[in-house]
């Protein structure tokens, strides 16, 4: 599937950048679904997204600067509010009128779990909750803000396919000496207009070297991981991982997509410990060498995954994949409700 090509995901909401991005008053590029925006705070200090072009001559408004709460284009100062409307045209006497008409589009934008959220269409979906975000009892990790090349469906699959621990994670928690996976019990969620997405449950046995015990809060070289998987129609997923010591570690993902060959991985991390029993940056490098090894081998598929498994012969699977085919089903199922057919290399 060509992510960009199909238009039903224009009308959700995706993680764009964490708000600290914006604090240093400085405009932000970002490429969402091959559409070219920029990002800024507005005078009350609210997101806002705009197309990164200048109405004037095209140059970028990402070159330019903020000035209180409009962005100011840095070719000619043309500048603009926050609904992408020309409010300061410099060369101009101060009280000539500037046309209603000179504008760029302006897309829906909110904060939300720390980051700036854009749909560039009416949504159709409401952005996902964490329920443990500022929550008494929980502290908030912000991981990884990082550019992978591969697309969201490949992501989304790999977070739900325990039969590629053993092998691609061997090196950290995989047990190599059991790649036969675990089976999940799978609940699909969906609401009167179709499917919003399904909750996988599972246990697995994952290696515990002296190096993770504060991560796990226990000392067994083998220790057992209660996991509560969701995904959130269309590319984001939640993780929550329990160990035998009542020490939880919740991942949740958006997998942003940013042309058809790259995503934007945004990653929470969320734990019921504190400071002192684990300290954040020692789960940050847990974390990350286990993401590098799952970046590694995404980055050497193809991003233009089968979605509709009625092309045979093109990717072939087996038992384990059940998640990452209810994901694809799923998936059609949206696209089928709004018109769409899978568009594919």
């Amino acid at each position: 599937m060509l992510t960009t090509r199909q238009p039903v995901f224009r009308k959700f909401w995706h993680a764009v950048m964490p708000l600290s991005m914006l604090q240093g008053g400085q405009p932000q590029p970002f490429t969402l679904l091959g559409e070219n925006i920029v990002l800024f705070l507005d005078a009350d200090g609210r997101p806002a997204a705009l197309k990164d072009r200048c109405c004037h001559r095209t140059a970028r408004l990402s070159k330019g600067r903020c000035v209180n709460g409009a962005l100011e284009c840095g070719y000619h100062g043309w500048t603009y509010d926050a609904a992408g409307r020309v409010i300061r045209i410099p060369q101009y006497e101060a009280d000539r009128p500037i046309p209603a008409d000179y504008r760029t589009p302006a897309y829906r934008c909110v904060a939300k779990h720390g980051y700036a959220w854009v749909a560039l269409e009416e949504p159709i979906a409401e952005i996902p909750e964490i329920p443990e975000f500022g929550a008494p009892g929980w502290r908030t990790i912000f991981q990884f803000y990082e550019r992978w090349a591969t697309s969201p469906l490949r992501a989304l699959e790999n977070s739900f396919d325990n039969s590629h621990f053993s092998f691609v994670h061997r090196a950290t928690f995989g047990v190599a000496d059991q790649p036969r996976p675990s089976r999940y019990e799978l609940v699909e969620r969906r609401h009167d207009d179709g499917p919003i997405g399904f909750h996988a449950e599972t246990v697995i046995a994952a290696a515990n070297p002296a190096a993770y015990h504060r991560v796990s809060g226990t000392s067994e070289p083998i220790t057992q991981r209660l996991m509560r998987n969701a995904y959130y129609l269309p590319f984001s997923r939640r993780l929550d991982i329990e160990y035998p010591s009542g020490v939880r570690h919740v991942i949740v993902n958006a997998f942003t997509p940013i042309d058809d060959g790259s995503i934007q991985l945004c990653q929470w991390l969320f734990r019921n410990d504190g400071e002192a029993d684990c300290p954040a940056q020692l789960l940050i490098d847990f974390d990350h060498v286990i993401t590098r090894e799952d970046k590694d081998i995404l980055e050497s598929t193809d991003p233009d995954a089968l979605v509709d498994t009625r092309r045979r012969g093109v990717e072939f699977s087996m038992d384990s994949d059940r998640p990452g085919m209810l994901i694809r089903k799923q998936l059609m199922e949206l696209l089928a409700r709004h018109g769409e057919a899978e568009v594919h290399g």
